[in-house]
């Protein structure tokens, strides 16, 4: 019985609708009884030197458990300097509180335990820190000109670069039309709902820490290589989270401070940040500032494309991969005999940035859709036709790209088709027109993305165990963030297994049940994870076969489970059946249990189009999204309501971030949106009903034939909106626009286009 395309209920809702999940906030568990709460001292500048810090009067504080401050971290291991063998010698190496130097709003300084909540702030506040102000480094333009130093033994804010020197070009020398533009893919928030939570106590001889993170066995590794304690001595935990976009991937320099307080002092110790905490605090996503530079013949092929990334990583570097992924999907979906990529990477004096829902891939679809409608502007051709003529053809995969990622399986032309069928493509430019015709103020935009990802790769591991109840339990190394998987991976076992998903329990996050494991990212928990499940209950499945034919005194080729009863019976003669509980009972053993790790060799490439339909008021600047269509190929739906949901919060996402979202900072930097009144998050009234047709081209890279969805709305939705508001003003002279495209941008855009188009008179 195969489970795929079946739409099931989500099995988490009953439990998170009714009694409510358990966050770490929520934890009521004995180790923690009496916990101290943690709060921290954390920078209000952005750039200087520390001259003195007094905890005398924090000390003091009647109801205070203990500070720390970077004076106390001693005998710890020394933090890692970003990881390229030239900063070996200590370079953008990021502290866990700060002591000598600070390098953005919100850096922690030191920090207070006490035996309130309540009383946290207040003790903080009795911290007495000084600071010797320095100038502030603002943005990766900022960053390049080094006029400003955030590491002066480093002599340089550029922390990595890679292929720049190799730019040629005369590559472009027999194009007709060669277009050149700077796209900003401006920093963000991720703003999960739950945001940083801790909580941990040390018993003489494990550290136990309850963490909200994507991946507790990351956690824990990370934890004993900062603290220089085995891996063994810690257990992590866990619960329910409440959201993590990649920014819970392990766990950060708070989350570690919180872990250690509770080892140093012996105390039981709880955290849980403010938004406002959040805001400044947390990593944050994209930061680029992209040139793009193409070049094509007239008849609408392109021929070379140059994308040249600048990665602000704030203020330490936090990851080595965000511009290198931009740069291996750089050419998208097109097959262009010509690409050209290469990257820095600089700190300046802002959050740190990692990843975030995409992780590079968004950054580099977005760089070169809005290239390709440049490129088509610029030879007056329709878009939809310039990118038609220039995808990789369904006969080439597996299809090698000019820069070295191996695409699996694709049907990029197919999906555009449909996707302009499904939006009667026609209809709506003859209405655009029309409006443009009769001058209507309200202008129709369309606007396109055509889209391949990378999603993926490495292993996952998995336990499904059948008791003597006939019950299943499944151990798994992928962990949710509100994916899910308890749905998922009960459904990939009832297939299976005939055991009905009732009686299925997904346990997952417990580093002692569960210690060796990956967890959950770049949209590879059901082609990893999922697979693992699968290969452990079809281990499951062959030994109980063995164990019914015994039973059934016949061999073990003639007994079959019959999936949609769950029992085993002879071949022929479903008259003589056994339910799972009594072969499970034959064993002896209590249980059936089986251990599964699957490893696959490369990642795999989901793909698909968006198509969006925006009106912009040309007197305001307001840009409304009045529809907003997808096709999305991630292989075989097994849960049309679960990849259905990935894909609303993931175009949601998209659209949040071309219209609404944008971390900024003053000259000084100083954050200039620090609570969620005034950063630009986005409402379900902002959104239309998003309309999704689903493709489902398999892979051969793991037994389900599955890829990734979850940051495949993201992915597909921001270029297609950013060139739908272009495309609505397109005709008033406007070329590009960058995001957020707030009113007061595309009014000012406009503006600008009408003064050109005067003085050219």
């Amino acid at each position: 019985m195969s489970a795929f395309g079946t739409r099931v209920n989500r099995v988490e809702d009953q439990r998170l609708l009714t009694s409510g999940g358990v966050y770490v906030d929520d934890l009521r568990v004995p180790g923690l009884r009496g916990a101290a709460y943690v709060t921290f001292v954390r920078s209000p500048v952005a750039h200087a030197v520390i001259t003195r810090i007094d905890t005398s009067r924090a000390r003091a504080h009647p109801r205070v458990v203990a500070v720390y401050t970077a004076a106390d971290l001693t005998g710890l291991p020394a933090p890692r300097p970003f990881g390229r063998p030239a900063h070996s010698g200590g370079f953008f190496a990021e502290p866990l509180l700060a002591g000598e130097k600070v390098r953005f709003v919100g850096e922690p300084v030191a920090v207070v335990l006490t035996e309130a909540r309540y009383d946290g702030q207040d003790a903080a506040d009795l911290v007495d820190v000084e600071y010797r102000r320095l100038p502030a480094v603002v943005g990766p333009a900022q960053a390049l000109h080094d006029g400003t130093l955030l590491f002066e033994e480093a002599g340089s804010n550029l922390a990595d670069q890679r292929d720049r020197d190799t730019y040629d070009d005369t590559v472009f020398d027999g194009a007709d039309v060669v277009v050149e533009r700077e796209i900003v893919n401006q920093r963000v928030a991720c703003v999960p709902m739950e945001g940083r939570a801790t909580a941990a106590v040390f018993d003489g001889t494990r550290l136990t820490v309850w963490h909200s993170s994507q991946n507790a066995q990351r956690c824990r590794s990370t934890l004993a290589e900062s603290l220089g304690i085995p891996a063994e001595a810690i257990r992590v935990i866990v619960p329910d989270v409440g959201g993590g976009f990649g920014a819970k991937i392990g766990i950060d320099r708070d989350a570690i401070v919180v872990a250690w307080a509770a080892w140093r002092s012996g105390t039981a110790v709880r955290w849980a940040e403010s938004r406002a905490e959040n805001l400044v605090a947390m990593t944050q996503g994209r930061a680029q500032l992209n040139r793009v530079r193409i070049g094509g013949r007239r008849d609408g092929t392109i021929t070379a494309y140059r994308l040249d990334v600048v990665q602000d990583a704030g203020a330490y570097p936090r990851t080595s991969t965000l511009a290198p992924v931009t740069c291996t999907m750089a050419p998208g979906v097109y097959d262009i005999p010509q690409v050209q990529t290469g990257y820095r990477v600089v700190v300046t004096n802002g959050t740190p940035v990692n990843k975030y829902r995409g992780a590079g891939r968004p950054e580099a679809t977005a760089a070169i859709e809005r290239a390709v409608d440049l490129f088509a502007a610029e030879i007056g051709m329709d878009p939809a036709e310039v990118r038609r003529r220039n995808v990789i053809a369904a006969d080439a995969f597996p299809f090698r790209t000019g820069t070295g990622a191996l695409y699996d399986s694709g049907e990029y032309g197919a999906a555009l088709d449909r996707l302009l069928g499904a939006a009667a493509y026609p209809r709506l430019r003859a209405e655009q027109a029309a409006r443009r015709d009769k001058g209507c103020v309200n202008a129709l935009g369309i606007g396109i993305s055509v889209y391949v990802e990378m999603t993926g790769g490495g292993g996952e591991t998995a336990r499904v165990t059948v008791d003597g109840r006939g019950h299943a339990t499944v151990l798994t190394g992928s962990s949710t963030q509100g994916q899910g998987h308890g749905t998922a991976w009960s459904m990939l076992v009832e297939a299976e297994l005939g055991i009905p998903v009732d009686r299925i329990t997904v346990v997952h996050g417990d580093t002692d049940l569960i210690p060796k494991a990956v967890g959950t990212y770049s949209s590879r928990s059901l082609q990893l994870g999922g697979s693992a499940v699968h290969q452990a209950a079809a281990d499951v499945r062959n030994q109980a076969r063995w164990h019914a034919a015994g039973l059934l005194a016949v061999r073990e080729s003639d007994v079959t489970l019959d999936v949609a009863s769950g029992t085993w019976h002879v071949a022929g003669d479903p008259g003589r059946s056994l339910t799972w509980d009594q072969v499970v009972g034959h064993t002896g053993a209590g249980s059936i249990r089986a251990d599964a790790e699957f490893a696959s060799e490369r990642p795999t490439f989901p793909f698909g189009a968006h198509l969006s339909v925006v009106e912009v008021d040309t007197e305001t600047g307001m840009v409304t999204v009045l529809r907003h269509m997808t096709v999305d190929d991630a292989g075989p739906v097994l849960n049309p309501v679960l990849a259905e949901g990935q894909r609303h919060g993931g175009i949601a996402q998209g659209i949040a971030q071309v219209l609404f979202e944008e971390v900024r900072y003053d000259a000084d930097g100083n954050p200039l949106h620090a609570t969620l009144a005034d950063y630009g998050a986005v409402a379900a009234a902002d959104l239309p009903d998003f309309e999704l047709e689903a493709g489902e081209t398999p892979t051969d890279v793991n037994p389900l034939g599955v890829k990734g969805i979850g940051e495949a709305g993201t992915i597909g939705s921001i270029p297609a909106v950013q060139n739908a508001v272009i495309d609505a003003v397109a005709h008033l002279g406007v070329r590009h626009i960058d995001m957020p495209m707030t009113p007061d941008r595309v009014w000012a855009a406009i503006g600008e286009a009408g003064t050109e188009r005067r003085s050219r008179r």
